[in-house]
């Protein structure tokens, strides 16, 4: 089973921009996108889904703006949407999408940025708070449970490519790298970094400023988050640039596991 997670940056742009190529390329069972800002009806009229699927689109209410979906080849059921917490409890910016694959359990998932204002930066450290307990007790299914997106953190100095001047900046202040450690020392696991090794420098997203593309200076900030049932039947894991280079500003992460 292939899925992949992909922060398309405007499902509409990402159409004019060939997204279809990369369907096809990469040719996996389940999309999890984020950052679509469209509503159902204003996807292009003259555009179809990947042949043999179905898609569930959860956008938020502004329009525009932030946004997921799932696109799926294998019958799938919804499971909910958003957290139920007290911070959004509608889930109005459409950033939780819990769907069922069979056996396995996909948590889409867009995190919010805190790099715009200081008032973002403290939403998205409630929204951390809220979403971490809110993911907590999928760690203990039997089911494979993968928990995927754009969490807007970089883990690591090696999830950056210049961890020093980016100490004070949204998204890798030490705080929220504290907090992505302790989210894995409860028993979720980085299955990209645990198949690839902890030194190596792979990014998924670049700034669209300063020749970020062109000269690989990036952030690695999607990640695909398994519980142990995930990591038992991880086959592989890849982040496929060339889509980050001609689609959207971030890259698709592509993991591969051996079915049950």
């Amino acid at each position: 089973m292939r899925i992949v997670t992909w922060n398309v940056n405007g499902i509409r742009a990402a159409i004019r921009k060939g997204i279809d190529k990369f369907f096809d390329k990469i040719d996996a069972d389940v999309w999890m996108l984020q950052e679509v800002r469209c509503l159902s009806e204003q996807l292009p009229k003259d555009w179809s889904l990947p042949e043999g699927t179905e898609m569930i689109l959860h956008p938020a209410e502004k329009k525009g703006y932030s946004g997921v979906a799932t696109i799926s080849r294998i019958e799938m059921q919804e499971l909910g949407r958003g957290m139920k917490g007290k911070l959004d409890p509608q889930d109005s910016e459409g950033r939780v999408l819990v769907t069922r694959h069979n056996d396995v359990v996909l948590v889409n998932t867009y995190l919010p940025s805190g790099s715009s204002k200081e008032e973002r930066q403290q939403y998205k450290e409630t929204w951390m708070d809220q979403w971490r307990e809110f993911i907590r007790p999928l760690l203990d299914s039997d089911d494979v449970v993968i928990v995927a997106g754009d969490l807007n953190i970089a883990h690591t100095e090696n999830d950056i490519w210049n961890p020093k001047g980016n100490a004070k900046s949204s998204g890798f202040l030490p705080h929220e790298r504290e907090w992505f450690s302790d989210l894995l020392s409860e028993g979720w696991h980085d299955l990209f970094r645990e198949h690839v090794g902890p030194d190596e420098k792979i990014f998924s997203w670049w700034s669209n400023r300063g020749q970020a593309r062109a000269k690989d200076r990036g952030w690695r900030i999607d990640y695909l988050l398994g519980n142990k049932a995930a990591r038992e039947r991880m086959k592989s894991v890849e982040i496929d640039r060339q889509g980050g280079l001609e689609v959207s500003d971030h890259a698709p992460v592509i993991l591969d596991i051996h079915s049950s």
